[in-house]
């Protein structure tokens, strides 16, 4: 066991983590048992504290990254936990196949992807990354192995699925990927100037397009002004190729690069520049789908003292008035964000207990790390959602209120009894009191 400093993608831990390397799902359950309590850590791209145990054990999976079995044929395939997203695609887009869900970044491990239940911009057609999950092979601290899945200990599969990594250590997944023709996107980028006309996009989007997403101005106020995509899949034969290499941010500033001088210019120049460039194109599904990836430690730009991450959700019939409210609130606060994302989600029910996506509007937006001045912010965001009658996203968040977790998550009660009391986070304190 070794002693290592672990980074939270928003702000460094306040003590050192004893870490434990898992290098072999045979040996996973006595390494559990020699070391107690901990929490599951795959690539930490987690934004809050969801992976994180300052002060204690964490058991890192990245060393558990084996591919089992390939069926070429039916798109199945069973893999360790720390496989990451990114060596399935190389591997398997040249197949002809892909996964059917991933979020904005492939940087993250199958088993972070399922504790998570992570979402993208198909949820309307795909639902979430659980929904193609067959089967799960969960290590419980007590040296149980429990095997589950959708029509197999249904109640086990449902807690783990969105869990939190509370419920065990994923040690491998089967899961079902997706044919696919090409590796390209057709993309339309279309300008918007309010947020009735942001709705009326993505309503009118769903039936035809299999992605949608935008991007949108949240220093315009309750303007809503943006940027809407929406994408399909391409039968192109050839297309453009991701670039190779990308950009590192070779340090991290004294003070946050992502300031009052910076974003408001930054933000017309980017709604101006997409605006004038509005058309359809061919894409590779990497740029379009990740487009933060090709920049490398992107998140030093924030300076020492990081950023939070701030993703809601409310319902579609709360949407239009909760977001025109958010938007206000963040104006007149004088924060602002440059990687503020606003999309629907479509009426499939999670697959998990504590699954975040749901029919409704979901807003998220990056904020620099200013102390105080970004939590008050930050809970009068909160009486817009919980009066909405929405929640936040567990996997992004560093700071929300039980009630509000309790509130939003009306399912927690059925999840409780499934909670390894061999596994503590930061997260699972805070939220549950251990």
């Amino acid at each position: 066991m070794n002693v290592q400093q672990v980074h939270s993608w928003g702000r460094l831990t306040t003590a050192p983590h004893h870490v434990v390397q898992l290098l072999d799902p045979a040996t996973v359950a006595s390494a559990l048992q020699a070391h107690l309590p901990g929490i599951a850590y795959g690539s930490g791209r987690s934004y809050g504290d969801v992976c994180l145990n300052p002060g204690g054990i964490q058991w890192h999976t990245a060393g558990l990254d084996h591919m089992s079995s390939w069926n070429a044929e039916t798109g199945v395939l069973c893999c360790e936990s720390g496989v990451q997203l990114r060596d399935i695609h190389h591997l398997l887009v040249p197949q002809g196949w892909m996964l059917p869900v991933t979020p904005g970044t492939q940087l993250i491990t199958v088993g972070g992807a399922i504790a998570n239940d992570v979402h993208g911009k198909n949820h309307h057609v795909m639902g979430t990354f659980g929904d193609h999950v067959r089967r799960l092979w969960l290590a419980r601290t007590d040296g149980v192995v429990v095997e589950c899945g959708p029509h197999e200990h249904p109640d086990w599969f449902a807690a783990t699925v969105g869990g939190l990594g509370l419920t065990g250590v994923i040690l491998r997944a089967e899961i079902q990927l997706r044919r696919i023709s090409s590796p390209w996107l057709d993309v339309e980028t279309i300008p918007y100037s309010s947020l009735s006309e942001f709705f009326s996009l993505a309503d009118g989007s769903e039936a035809d397009w299999e992605q949608t997403v935008s991007w949108i101005d949240c220093l315009a106020g309750a303007a809503g002004r943006g940027i809407f995509l929406r994408a399909n899949p391409s039968g192109a034969k050839e297309g453009p190729n991701p670039k190779g290499g990308g950009w590192r941010v070779p340090f991290t500033p004294p003070v946050s690069l992502i300031n009052q001088l910076s974003l408001r210019p930054f933000n017309w120049s980017y709604y101006q520049l997409k605006r004038l460039g509005a058309r359809r194109t061919v894409e590779h599904y990497e740029p379009f789908s990740y487009p933060l990836d090709n920049l490398l430690e992107w998140n030093r730009m924030y300076g020492p003292k990081g950023f939070y991450q701030y993703q809601s959700v409310v319902p579609r019939s709360a949407g239009p008035d909760a977001t025109e409210a958010m938007l206000r609130e963040i104006a007149l606060s004088g924060e602002g964000s440059f990687l503020a994302v606003l999309k629907t989600f479509g009426n499939k029910p999670a697959p998990g207990m504590l699954s975040f996506p749901r029919a409704g509007v979901t807003l998220a937006l990056d904020f620099p790390n200013r102390g105080e001045r970004t939590l008050r912010l930050f809970e009068r965001l909160d009486a817009i959602v919980k009066d909405a009658g929405g929640t936040l996203y567990a996997a992004k968040d560093a700071r929300m209120s039980p009630a509000l977790f309790e509130a939003g998550y009306p399912r927690l009660p059925q999840f409780l009894p499934f909670r390894d009391p061999g596994i503590t986070s930061s997260m699972s304190r805070r939220l549950f009191g251990s």
